[in-house]
């Protein structure tokens, strides 16, 4: 007989979820961040998920749950009460597709909402109400995970709400021993990760992703902090994967990947694999970045330090190893650096680190240190080595300088190779590669016979663009080649950016009339003399800020940053800031104004309250300058900041 719940709390140590699920974080897929409600989420599209799931070596990597999101059922239920799936979308019904799904060795996966009505505005029926007839109905037809929604909920409280849930997938899975996965999606409102660990297997911790670096980045930061809640069975979940869909370039993709497994985030893929390209399978399929993630130990990674953009997080894992990773927030390379000591490593000779992404091994005295691409990160795996260390030595390579060429004029850089590693890299050479016709010479030797450890090679290098190249971006690769104590011979490679750039004219100058080095928003482009349209460019208002509109500025929407050139030829940047008033009462944002690398102001959060308040930085010898709306600490949601009258006075 079924032991009664009667009476107890979510805090009632007699109540618990079925033993044994999400152990570790679930992996799979979910529909919705590539299709959402539109017409080519089907029947066929799930079937072929769970084939590539088999065909690409998915499942093998771990990946095992097909979920389906908002838009399956039709919008009435049946006169008993029943959901009934689309059958223009379903026409088998879903336990046709469960029974397909669970042929492949594959789970799947449903969705609903803790409410009357799911989000979708076609009104698709919610679960308020129908805990029980819902449960056993997913329960019949061999659902094993289920996303549990906020929208519609007629303010009953969210702990009433997702108990009730819990209680009736337990009885569902009593009657048919059919247990479900529990997925709770209440946006981190309520706090979950405070009172979810005997009510979901996982919880929500922020508002829906986008694919874009800032909305990804928005929510990193704001899960990183919840590691202590973390463990086997209860889990923070910061939304779905967005790894393939378009929005962010293949190293943000690898960040985006590097940062959800380190976090010991759920892993579902939120791209249509059947369009997928070759380098998403490679970012998805990494078998050693998943392996941090479904770590059986269960840790979340802890941010061991965070200073100017540069990201240090370490997870312990069960072997007693570190996944360690080097992330940098930042749009230009940046040398992150640690110890083994500082991520929590035991004292000893020398260590392994092995990179994750290369699938390299090299023996490091202590220090754990990389220049990492902007937007980049390094996954480490590090451990400390009783043995001695047979793997070549790591080196840190890295540039100085940075790559902001004028046309016609020659660039000064210097190029280093720093040994870390416990023995000596032999016959060392450095090369810096340019786009076809850029003149670069080494100005100092760019060999040495040896390097012993902590010593470095530096190397300085003139670069010069050929004049009439035209102002943007190329590739331009560092590459440094040794050999260890073992004769193995090791090269290393730096990809970098160099940046053609064009003096900012004398005089005072619109901000949003001269050209920019880079952009990011949290919510579709930076747009020019308009507000944040949030999708397409050009689709902003007029700037408007406290009643007041103004001709000219910068719509963003944080989280956000604008890099200038300035060339250390100007002054002054001023402008009015302001939260802009098309959000109604929504919105709380900073703004801060950088000159390479420094703060050089500030506001504090302001809300669309608050008039626009003038803020002015000195710039004096600056040859970069930042614009960053950040967002008050509490999240991206509608956070419109303009820049009204931004100027660089030269």
């Amino acid at each position: 007989m079924a032991r009664s719940t009667a009476g107890r709390t979510a805090s009632d140590p007699g109540v618990r979820l079925p033993d044994g699920l999400a152990l570790t974080p679930p992996m799979g897929f979910n529909n919705w961040n590539s299709t959402h409600c539109r017409a080519e989420f089907d029947e066929a599209m799930v079937k072929g998920i769970a084939d590539l799931f088999v065909e690409k070596g998915l499942k093998d990597a771990g990946y095992q749950y097909v979920n389906l999101d908002d838009c399956w059922a039709l919008p009435q239920r049946d006169t008993s009460g029943k959901l009934v799936p689309d059958p223009a979308r379903f026409p088998n019904g879903i336990k046709a597709v469960a029974d397909y799904v669970h042929s492949k060795g594959l789970k799947l996966g449903i969705y609903t909402s803790a409410g009357t009505k799911t989000c979708n505005s076609a009104g698709f029926p919610g679960a308020l109400g129908h805990e029980r007839s819902d449960a056993r109905q997913f329960a019949d037809w061999g659902v094993d995970y289920l996303k549990y929604d906020n929208c519609n909920n007629q303010g009953v409280d969210a702990k009433q709400r997702y108990i009730a849930m819990r209680d009736a997938l337990k009885e569902a899975a009593e009657s048919t021993g059919r247990p479900i996965v529990y997925s709770i999606c209440e946006w981190g409102e309520n706090k979950p990760w405070e009172w979810a660990a005997d009510v979901g297997h996982l919880w929500r911790t922020t508002g829906d992703i986008s694919d874009n670096w800032g909305s990804m980045l928005s929510i990193m930061k704001q899960n990183l902090p919840l590691a202590p809640h973390a463990g086997p069975g209860r889990w923070n979940d910061p939304d779905m994967l967005e790894v393939g869909n378009g929005g962010m370039t293949d190293t943000e993709y690898r960040t985006h990947f590097s940062m959800w497994s380190i976090m010991a985030a759920p892993l579902l893929i939120g791209s249509d694999l059947r369009k997928a390209t070759p380098e998403t399978f490679e970012i998805l399929g990494n078998e050693e970045v998943i392996a941090v993630d479904q770590d059986p130990l269960g840790k979340q990674g802890e941010v061991v330090s965070s200073q100017g953009g540069r990201w240090v997080v370490a997870k312990e894992m069960k072997d007693g190893s570190r996944a360690v990773a080097l992330f940098n927030e930042t749009g230009s390379p940046q040398s992150v650096a640690t110890t083994a000591k500082a991520v929590g490593l035991p004292e000893a000779d020398a260590y392994t680190l092995r990179d994750l992404w290369q699938h390299e091994s090299y023996d490091t005295a202590g220090r754990i240190v990389a220049t990492v691409p902007a937007h980049g990160t390094v996954l480490l795996r590090v451990a400390a080595d009783g043995q001695g260390s047979h793997h070549p030595p790591a080196v840190e390579l890295g540039l100085k300088g940075g790559l902001l060429v004028e046309a016609g004029k020659t660039a000064k850089v210097t190029s280093e190779v720093t040994d870390l590693g416990r023995s000596t890299a032999h016959q060392v050479s450095v090369s810096l590669g340019a786009p076809a016709g850029w003149a670069v010479r080494a100005t100092t030797p760019s060999t040495a016979s040896s390097l012993r450890t902590g010593r470095t090679l530096a190397t300085s290098w003139s670069v010069t663009a050929p004049a009439g190249t035209k102002a943007r971006p190329y590739e331009m690769t560092l590459k440094a080649t040794y050999r260890s104590p073992r004769g193995t011979r090791v090269e290393q490679v730096l990809p970098l950016t160099s940046q053609v750039v064009v003096a900012p004219p004398a005089g005072s100058s619109s901000l949003s009339g001269l050209p920019w080095l880079s952009t990011t928003n949290g919510w579709g482009p930076v747009e020019r003399d308009t507000s944040n349209g949030e999708e397409q460019p050009g689709d902003g208002k007029p700037i408007t800020v406290g009643g007041k509109v103004y001709a000219k500025g910068l719509g963003v929407h944080a989280e956000s940053a604008v890099e200038y050139y300035t060339g250390a030829a100007c002054e002054k940047v001023t402008a009015l800031v302001g939260v802009d008033d098309e959000k109604g009462t929504k919105g709380t944002v900073a703004f801060e104004i950088w000159a390479d690398g420094h703060k050089a102001a500030s506001t504090g959060t302001l809300t669309n309250a608050m008039p626009a308040r003038e803020l002015t930085a000195d710039v004096t010898g600056a040859r970069v300058v930042r614009l960053v709306a950040t967002d008050g600490g509490d999240g991206i949601d509608s956070d419109h900041g303009d820049w009204a009258e931004a100027k660089l006075s030269c």
